[in-house]
């Protein structure tokens, strides 16, 4: 599990923070601590309120207007709801990056490695749920039992079932973590009580956390680009080019997290054991766990804030809380349409004039 184990001053405890267990021969990698101590809490600050902002919205307006709601809004604000859970932690792991040491308590260590990991699976869940709802609308749309029961009920009873999974892909992790008072200072990390629950965990992320999905994705929306093109709608190419986006902003933001991870279990079965490898599988899990958390703020963008309805939803939302704002950009809208009916008319005049003479 990433971002939730840094501590001490050794290459072991610096090493349990990217799931390394000590058996190498010691390695200096001290600059690799340093750089985690400044690094990772300033990114996941960053990530922290940009991505708690726009989940926020989407949950507060989704709310809102909930009698509105439809199986797709089910899904968002689940979504939604992942995405927040899994945000909650990250200022705790921020802390625990920059003092190496933890220093909440036991309770808050389980607590918060469950949001975490509830966040985490639950986000790729109802992508899943999403991508697997888009298909059999449009391509399936008269001839599927789903298309015909999209109510709010199914989708929530969905939903409940995409959180029971979510639990129980996250158990494991959540049961063995806890507080170990070591030499360097206080840890929250998974203590397996057998070195192969941690390749399980490593195997578990993978498949969960790429394969699957990508592979349903892939499945998915290659069914579903046909059938839109086939479509005689006007936004067609439009919806195309966000199937394009979702597939390829996944495929980017978590497949290098994937990779990094699938190299610490080689790293367990006793291969890329040199201090260089160490090093630099350390330095490139900071980076990559960065790109991949960051996801969860484009979410609201890709889901939410790019269709019609939802945007006027937001726009309603905000015009109460942002009055100043929003006359505004009113009166520049109104001032920039009066310029240019202005300057028409004149080149029409113009144009009339010349056509006399």
């Amino acid at each position: 599990m990433a971002g939730n184990e840094t501590n001490g001053n050794s290459t072991e405890e610096y090493a349990d923070y990217y799931g390394y267990n000590g058996d190498s021969s010691p390695c200096n990698n001290g600059n690799v601590r340093d750089f985690g101590r400044v690094f990772l809490p300033t990114l996941y600050s960053i990530v922290f309120i940009v991505g708690f902002i726009g989940n926020g919205l989407v949950v507060c307006v989704l709310v809102k207007y909930r009698q509105r709601s439809n199986m797709t809004d089910v899904c968002l604000f689940n979504l939604a709801m992942s995405d927040l859970l899994f945000l909650i932690s990250l200022p705790f792991w921020a802390h625990y990056a920059a003092l190496t040491q933890w220093t909440f308590g036991n309770f808050m260590c389980r607590a918060v490695t469950s949001f975490y990991m509830l966040g985490f699976y639950g986000s790729i869940f109802f992508m899943i749920l999403m991508t697997v709802d888009r298909y059999f609308v449009i391509v399936h749309a008269h001839t599927s039992l789903f298309s015909k029961h999209r109510s709010v009920r199914v989708g929530i009873a969905l939903a409940a079932f995409m959180w029971a999974l979510s639990l129980g892909a996250s158990l494991p992790t959540i049961i063995f973590s806890q507080v170990k008072n070591e030499s360097t200072g206080l840890t929250c990390k998974p203590e397996y009580p057998d070195p192969a629950w941690r390749k399980v965990s490593y195997v578990e992320l993978n498949i969960l956390g790429l394969i699957l999905p990508m592979f349903i994705m892939v499945f998915c929306y290659s069914r579903i680009i046909p059938t839109l093109v086939t479509m005689k709608s006007q936004k067609r190419h439009k919806a195309i080019r966000l199937i394009l986006v979702l597939i390829i902003v996944f495929f980017v933001f978590w497949t290098p997290y994937n990779v990094v991870t699938f190299m610490h279990l080689l790293h367990h079965s006793g291969h890329l054991e040199s201090c260089e490898w160490q090093h630099d599988l350390g330095l490139a899990m900071q980076w990559v766990e960065t790109i991949a958390f960051s996801h969860c703020c484009l979410n609201p963008i890709i889901y939410a804030f790019v269709g019609q309805k939802f945007r006027t939803l937001v726009i309603k939302t905000l015009k109460p809380w942002f009055p100043i704002c929003f006359n505004e950009c009113r009166m520049i809208t109104s001032e920039l349409s009066d310029r240019r009916s202005s300057m028409y008319s004149v080149r029409s005049s113009d144009i009339s004039t010349t056509k006399i003479v």
